[in-house]
């Protein structure tokens, strides 16, 4: 069986930060798909093996964090990283409430959220957080 190349999804309705990190993660070697909202994220054929998403926490539409949970409620384990210019503690609890791989406050640092993209798609962390 051949494993697919790890993918990174970002959900962001500003096309320049969707574009940002697009850029940053090709230049990393990594495969990236962007879409301007959740419901056409969902409406895409996403998959969550070998996989994250990044995703907005304000959105027009679905929110990041109803999408992160309407993802839960389908039976995805698709790992999620949000990002937000609107930060308050109401947004970290839910977020943290929620499950989220991560949090980071916009402009995102890029070595940062590198870092947490490369946790997230590593096989030995979703088994640990597997039998938490």
């Amino acid at each position: 069986m051949q494993v697919k190349k790890a993918i990174v999804y970002i959900v962001d309705d500003d096309d320049s930060v969707r574009g940002a990190i697009k850029r940053l993660l090709r230049s990393m070697g990594l495969e990236a798909q962007a879409f301007a909202s959740g419901d056409d994220f969902l409406k895409s054929e996403f998959r969550d093996q070998n996989a994250c998403l990044v995703a907005d926490v304000k959105i027009p539409g679905m929110s990041g964090l109803e999408l992160h949970q309407e993802l839960i409620e389908r039976g995805f384990r698709l790992p999620v990283i949000f990002i937000t210019g609107f930060d308050d503690e109401e947004t970290r609890s839910e977020a943290r409430k929620s499950g989220a791989f991560g949090y980071f406050r916009k402009p995102v640092d890029d070595q940062a959220l590198l870092d947490a993209i490369q946790l997230a798609l590593s096989p030995d962390d979703k088994e640990l957080r597997r039998n938490k």
